[in-house]
Order: C-alpha cells, then structure tokens, then sequence
C-alpha cells in the first residue's frame, strides 16, 4: 500500500496556511509535509498537527531570501554561520514536530563561483549538519532540481547527487527522489528510482508536463507505485504538485483508506 503526505506549501494554498492542516484531514490525509514553516510559532504547529491527527514528514532547511531569489545556503563559504543558523532552527523545527525529514537546497551558483568551490563547500555543510541530524535522529536530504523551474541551481543532477552523499559518507545522509524533478532532468525517472533506490529516504510526486497532480501528465503512476510496493518502499510520498484546478478536487486519481491513501 501506497500512503501520501499532502504538501502544504503547493496544496490547499485557497486559504492560509495554519488552514490547510484541517484541508488535510478532511481530505484523508494523515501525513503531511512543508517546505518552510518557520512564519508559525513551533506550540502552534504542534497544536495544529495533534488537533488534526497529523504527522510531519518533512522540512526545508531556511534558505536565504525566498524573495529574493535565494534557493539555499549551502554552497557559499563567506555565509558558513548563516547557514549553521539556519541549521539549527531547522533542528528546533525539526525535532519538536517529529518531522524524520530535512532538506537541504544547496543553492544558486552565482558567475564569480566556481563550481568546485561550491562542491567543496557543501561538502563540508553536509558532512557537519549530518552529525549533528545523526546526534538527534535525524535524516539530512539533498535533492536534484530541473534547471528549467530553477535556473542557475547547483545540484540539477542525480548522478552527481549520488556522488556527493557517498562522498560524505555518513548514513543519515540522503537522496530526496522527486519524480517530476527527475524525469524532466534525465527521463526514465522509474529506472533511475530503482537504481538508486538504497539511497532514497523520501519521494515526491507530480506529473509532467505542468508539476500538476498525477494524471494529468505522462508519467506512469501506477506502474511506478506497484514498483515501489515490489521494492518495498515504505514511507510517505509528498504531494509536490500544484493543483490543476481546486485543490480538492485534485485527488481524485486516489481511493481514501483509513489512514492513508491508495491508487485506484
């Protein structure tokens, strides 16, 4: 059985965000995920999550200004204490939420930066947020993201990603798999899942073309699910995707279960 986690970030976004943890339940969510929530109180968070029967299986680290244009701390070696700030407001996030999950973006290679640098750096950031993760039971994940949604990102390669997490070589330490990532950077998303799929400690979903939700775009979800009952994944998919319509009724390529949800 296949269970999701609602994105609360790209879901539900028709009302504030403190609402959509009761847009969860109601649709028959149990699990959820966010990619910043650090604009809310932590007690507040918590009340919301317990009132409706929640559990959080992942957060972003902070990275940078948002608005700005800034996709992730971790590449730059003049903002080292930044990123050890933001780093530990992601454990307090972390930690008091029950959320397993974090992720790290690297960030935005900028003209003057030259891409060895940047390895280097992050390197060095993933290898000291590992052990501390390791300290709180907590799992460190780095994820490969299309250049065409983020231009000028400096982790847009799998192959790589997978180098740089054996390079650190710390077992919390983790690839984060996000099939519409995946599939628009390389295509054959399903063989690059089942072959690095030792490494995968959390997987998002959306179709492509349009990140929109599964059925909308050419992607096979069934025959990847039924892979992944094979292989025996068992933790929660994230719902990345931006609803092609209402937010409710972008559900309905699922059958509600109890506790989790199924593929019709």
């Amino acid at each position: 059985m296949v269970n999701f986690a609602v994105n609360l970030t790209t879901i539900f976004t028709e009302v504030p965000f403190a609402d959509r943890f009761k847009k969860a339940k109601e649709a028959g969510f149990s699990y959820v995920e966010c990619q910043f929530p650090y604009e809310e109180p932590i007690q507040r968070l918590l009340r919301l999550l317990h009132n409706n029967n929640l559990s959080m299986v992942l957060i972003n680290m902070p990275a940078g200004n948002w608005a700005q244009g800034e996709r992730g701390l971790a590449i730059y070696p003049e903002r080292r204490e930044e990123f050890k700030e933001a780093l530990n407001m992601s454990i307090q996030y972390a930690f008091a939420l029950k959320s397993p999950n974090i992720h790290c973006m690297a960030g935005i290679l900028s003209p003057e930066q030259s891409r060895e640098e940047a390895r280097k750096v992050f390197i060095e950031n993933l290898k000291y947020a590992g052990r501390k993760f390791a300290a709180l039971g907590l799992t460190l994940l780095i994820e490969p993201i299309n250049p065409y949604d983020m231009p000028g990102y400096f982790l847009t390669d799998i192959h790589d990603a997978v180098k740089i997490i054996k390079e650190v070589n710390l077992p919390n330490v983790r690839l984060q798999f996000d099939f519409y990532h995946i599939e628009r950077i390389h295509g054959n998303s399903l063989e690059l899942f089942k072959k690095y799929f030792r490494l995968i400690s959390h997987v998002q979903i959306a179709d492509h073309p349009g990140r929109h939700e599964p059925g909308t775009g050419s992607i096979n979800y069934k025959e990847i699910f039924a892979e992944m009952d094979r292989l025996g994944y068992k933790r929660p998919l994230g719902l990345e995707y931006t609803p092609a319509g209402k937010s409710e009724d972008s559900f309905h390529w699922l059958l509600k279960e109890g506790g989790g949800s199924r593929i019709l």
